[in-house]
């Protein structure tokens, strides 16, 4: 009799067994990798013989053109091999999230939502996303949403104020009606609420939707007209006139740390009496002169102020134009992280990044098939899936080992110490000596950062977990026009080559 381990150490009956634990988690190798592998040799074989050929050739007739011939098929020949490596391995993966422990026992959770430009990322569609997170089914003490604003924007705060007060509606409004789809901006854009996965709600959806347009026209009227303090629409109290007065000494690109808590768990509560998760407003000091390392170095500024914040062992990143379509996604990681046999060297969990949108032809090849979802299935059958910057749940300790900061003793501190020691390790000037961006956290050097991450942490013998849900967790935006995927492409090209580069020095030292 085989027997099975849990993380959740509940006995259960397995296979009609009471003696076996059931597991959180299975995996099997995809059955159609036989046929995958005796293709690949059989191709193999024939560009073997096409190599004999032409070195046949060249041998017999020394020609130029043979020779320029032969390298482009051994080229090709190479990428070909890459390429099927995706195909030798692939496994499936299944969770069984009922199986966990009870809500307490869960693990804390920070999620990370970046921002850069209002402009560009409209604050209401950010606070939307956040929302989705923050409507997670997961113990309210046990998660805090934070919102990385890189751009310094003041519209960016507001937005989230006015969200931190639609919070207390919308939240119970999910968990009482059952709303699977819990970002308000595609809730309300829905040509029904039935249609994002409410059973019910009636007259509630429609105060709810007339609440959350009176959100969007304040945040767009700031957008349009600036924050103006006195203004009685805008409805500030005095602590938060006073955040705005101060602003106006901001620019993006010279600020000093700000740190807004807008929600407490331990103290704010919604419309029912329940209890909120924190939400943090975060913009880490930006000068002229120091180097800012763009998106990596925001998450690594929010990954220490968090630690001396929250410190919760497992954090979500996801970008600010992707939503939670699965208030139960984190569930699905647990069974991953609270596995005593996979979490030892787990460093992430890496869920599908799906898309909106699309047409029937995805004539931009925006959906990216390949990237998403078909290669980190082959390559989660060697030791997983490389980090794809968002929807992705990680583990502290393989980014950061907070006890490094010597903050074990933050609890006993009153919060304007917290707060203090959180804007110091969020200053321009903090990494400066230390291994931040070398060895510890988000790594430096590309414009891929989660390529380059995922890539050091496998090699530092972590491993990670592709979770492909029969329901897709997140969903997003994808490029619209051929310049919109044109430049991603771009980016993400440079990316590699930089990681390419780094690596080959590595290599060479």
């Amino acid at each position: 009799m085989e027997s099975q381990r849990s993380g959740s150490g509940r006995e259960e009956t397995l296979n009609g067994s009471p003696h076996l634990k059931a597991p959180l988690n299975t995996l099997h190798v995809d059955r159609c990798t036989p046929a995958h592998r005796v293709h690949a040799l059989l191709y193999a074989g024939a560009i073997l013989g096409l190599v004999c050929h032409r070195l046949t050739s060249i041998l017999a007739s020394s020609s130029l053109a043979e020779g320029w011939m032969l390298l482009a098929e051994l080229v090709l020949a190479f990428m070909w091999g890459c390429s099927r490596a995706f195909k030798w391995r692939p496994v499936r993966r299944r969770e069984f999230p009922d199986r966990l422990p009870e809500g307490g026992a869960w693990p804390k959770l920070d999620v990370f939502v970046c921002t850069a430009d209002p402009r560009k990322e409209p604050p209401v569609g950010v606070v939307s996303t956040a929302l989705s997170a923050m409507a997670f089914e997961y113990p309210a003490g046990n998660l805090s949403v934070y919102v990385s604003d890189d751009g310094g924007a003041d519209v960016t705060l507001f937005a989230f104020m006015e969200g931190a007060r639609f919070a207390r509606h919308w939240l119970p409004f999910c968990r009482e009606n059952g709303v699977q789809v819990r970002s308000p901006e595609v809730f309300f854009a829905s040509s029904s609420s039935s249609s994002s996965g409410c059973s019910a709600g009636g007259g509630d959806a429609d105060k709810l939707k007339v609440m959350y347009q009176n959100m969007v026209q304040r945040v767009e009227d700031v957008m349009e007209k600036g924050i103006h303090v006195d203004s009685v629409e805008l409805d500030l109290s005095e602590e938060q006139q006073q955040i705005f007065k101060r602003w106006k000494e901001y620019s993006g690109n010279n600020h000093p740390s700000i740190i807004q808590v807008l929600l407490k768990s331990n103290e704010d509560k919604d419309i029912t009496g329940q209890a909120m998760p924190n939400l943090i407003y975060f913009s880490r000091e930006k000068r002229p002169g120091f180097p800012h390392h763009f998106k990596a170095g925001s998450l690594n500024s929010l990954l220490r102020a968090s630690s001396i914040l929250t410190n919760a062992p497992l954090i979500l990143t996801i970008d600010c134009d992707m939503y939670s379509t699965d208030p139960t996604s984190p569930q699905r990681a647990l069974c991953y992280f609270l596995d005593p046999i996979a979490s030892n060297k787990l460093a992430y969990v890496q869920f599908p990044q799906r898309f909106q949108g699309l047409n029937k032809s995805d004539i931009y090849g925006g959906e990216l098939k390949h990237l998403y979802k078909m290669n980190p299935y082959g390559m989660d059958g060697f030791g997983g899936p490389n980090y794809l910057g968002s929807n992705t749940f990680l583990s502290r300790r393989a980014l950061f080992d907070s006890s490094l900061e010597g903050e074990s003793g933050r609890d006993l501190l009153e919060p304007e110490k917290v707060l203090e020691m959180a804007t110091k390790v969020a200053a321009c000037n903090y990494e400066t000596g230390t291994k931040w961006g070398k060895t510890i956290g988000f790594r430096y050097g590309s414009l891929s950062e989660d390529l380059h991450t995922g890539f050091w942490l496998q090699c530092e013998g972590w491993n990670s977990v592709f979770c492909d849900p029969p329901q897709a967790s997140f969903l997003g935006d994808a490029p619209k026009t051929l310049h919109d995927a044109l430049s991603q492409c771009k980016r993400w090209t440079v990316g590699q080559y930089e990681v390419m580069y780094l690596l080959g020095i590595s290599l060479w030292r």
